[in-house]
């Protein structure tokens, strides 16, 4: 299968030419025809696999070839501000040749005046954390009343992070008749009740490998001392080879203190995690991916979505 025999509208056909995209990733291939065609969908599928597009390009269509009765039409919720953003950027991305469909994102820790600003002027698409999307429509900035499509992406990271109870409060503002698309790596028990609850008659896609690891990275073990984690670490991204990388912490402390550390061994590195500010997350990540860092520090809050 190839994306020109997939049924899309020429203006989405020459974003994703654009785009680079030839081949659709499994994902995509299972999710975008009944998308296309207006089902509910159940997609697990691992990150780094194509789905903010299997969910983009049908809704976009839907968009353009679908008159709706104003207001906000599509919501998109996803647990971090990061993957809310990179979501955004997908959406605009696709919708290049579409210059009527207009589409904004909210999340926290940044301030809500120009949200507030943007949601005034209207939007056809929302991509929202849940909490900001309630505390923006306590102050009844957000309709969702007429909404068309509703998403949830990367679902059992919501469940992690304690946003279900916000999710629901979301849910309870939505109109019944709706498509409703849930996407999420594991799909544990409370997030199979979920689905049940939304979604009617969906279409389950399952892509996940029974060993979730990325064909493309070679993986390693070093079995070290942990007073020699450190200079271990050091000597591997001191080499030639390694261009970029990413390194995990298990606590926010634990980040800080290990880019403090390998800043005085000249291996300049930044930061990221939930105690950072909105604009230091974002300087940081902006950072990486121009190579003025190589090393980015983070916390599992990195772990999804991030491309």
């Amino acid at each position: 299968m190839t994306f020109d025999t997939i049924d899309l509208i020429k203006p989405l056909m020459l974003a994703v030419r654009a785009a680079g995209y030839t081949t659709p990733t499994p994902i995509q291939a299972q999710a975008i025809p009944p998308g296309l065609a207006g089902r509910d969908l159940c997609g697990q599928a691992q990150t780094g696999t194509g789905k903010t597009a299997a969910f983009v390009l049908p809704i976009l269509q839907r968009l353009a070839t679908t008159p709706g009765t104003g207001g906000i039409r599509v919501l998109v919720l996803a647990p971090t501000r990061e993957l809310a953003g990179q979501i955004h950027e997908t959406f605009q991305k696709l919708s290049v040749n579409l210059p009527k469909i207009r589409s904004g994102v909210v999340f926290g820790g940044v301030s809500e005046r120009p949200q507030q600003m943007m949601l005034r002027q209207g939007v056809d698409v929302l991509v929202a954390t849940p909490g900001r999307l309630l505390d923006l429509g306590n102050q009844g900035y957000v309709q969702i009343k007429n909404l068309d499509v509703l998403v949830l992406d990367e679902a059992d990271r919501m469940l992690d992070m304690g946003f279900l109870p916000d999710v629901r409060r979301v849910l309870r503002q939505l109109p019944t008749q709706r498509q409703t698309m849930l996407f999420s790596a594991t799909i544990p028990d409370a997030i199979e009740k979920l689905a049940k609850e939304l979604l009617k008659n969906p279409v389950r896609i399952s892509v996940t490998p029974e060993q979730p690891t990325v064909e493309r990275i070679q993986q390693t073990v070093h079995f070290v001392e942990r007073s020699r984690k450190k200079a271990l670490l050091a000597q591997l991204l001191a080499s030639p080879g390694v261009s970029r990388a990413v390194v995990f912490t298990r606590t926010k402390h634990g980040a800080n203190r290990l880019a403090e550390d390998l800043a005085k061994v000249n291996i300049y590195a930044q930061a990221i995690h939930g105690n950072k500010s909105q604009k230091a997350r974002t300087v940081a990540l902006d950072n990486f991916k121009s190579g003025g860092i190589r090393v980015l520090v983070a916390t599992d809050i990195a772990a999804r979505g991030i491309d």
